[in-house]
């Protein structure tokens, strides 16, 4: 294990470095530490927005079938709650593994996290496991559009909104309760992880399954797991760096990068 920045162990990370340079494949993983970095709640843990403050059930494809407009009304006030004021921005998490992927030191980002803020910081190939909360997806037709002029349509009291082209009730583009994952996407990112040389699962607990669950698919390679605490995969992992992801990414992609 190592911990830090200022105590991660520099053999180690320079270990690593070399690794994802000779890669012929590798990924990186990503979870909720790096959008807590940006200002967004997580939604488990001591200060996860579940329990305490929404409940899990008002989010279900369910409630969202059977009481669109009661949804849409608890789902502007989810946002609310998680996006910083000004707005959530990248960090320089994000922009490490952006480098390394423009680089081609990556193949490509697998993350966890809903808000958008890979592509926003430049990362091309990006699979968004849980969706993304930036847009919204008609029910009836399927057409996908940017989700915040809809939820100023929310917000100005069209609840539920409808969709432009059919009048079908528009849906977050995300995995609600109830749902599954992607089957293409999930199967892309169980594929990569398989041909992968280097894995990094960075900022995740590592805990909610399937996503959780890409690392368990690495045939050979190693496994680094950069994360404020230990995981589940902390004990196989070549590398387990225990620190902010904000730091020690960056420091990983300037040695790769040298």
């Amino acid at each position: 294990m190592t911990e830090g920045t200022d105590g991660v162990d520099p053999d180690a990370l320079a270990a690593l470095a070399s690794e994802l340079r000779e890669a012929d494949r590798a990924i990186a993983l990503t979870g909720a530490g790096l959008s807590a970095a940006s200002g967004i709640p997580t939604f488990r843990g001591d200060d996860g927005v579940w329990g305490d403050v929404f409940d899990e059930a008002d989010f279900h494809i369910r409630r969202f079938t059977d009481d669109p407009a009661g949804f849409w009304t608890d789902r502007l006030e989810l946002h609310d709650h998680m996006r910083p004021e000004g707005g959530a921005e990248p960090n320089d998490a994000h922009e490490a593994l952006a480098e390394l992927e423009n680089a081609g030191v990556l193949d490509a980002v697998v993350t966890q996290n809903t808000d958008g803020l890979h592509a926003a910081a430049g990362t091309e190939s990006v699979i968004e496991l849980h969706g993304n909360s930036e847009r919204v997806v008609c029910r009836g037709c399927g057409r996908t559009t940017g989700a915040e002029p809809v939820r100023e349509r929310v917000r100005e009291g069209e609840r539920p909104p409808a969709c432009d082209d059919c009048g079908g009730v528009y849906k977050p583009d995300v995995v609600l309760f109830g749902e599954l994952l992607p089957k293409a996407d999930l199967r892309k990112a169980k594929n990569l992880a398989r041909a992968s040389d280097v894995v990094v699962a960075a900022g995740s607990s590592l805990t909610v399954d399937p996503a959780a669950s890409i690392p368990s698919h690495q045939q050979g390679g190693s496994l680094a797991v950069v994360n404020l605490e230990s995981t589940r995969y902390s004990g196989r992992a070549e590398y387990d760096v225990r620190g902010d992801v904000t730091e020690v990414l960056p420091a990983l992609a300037e040695r790769v990068l040298e």
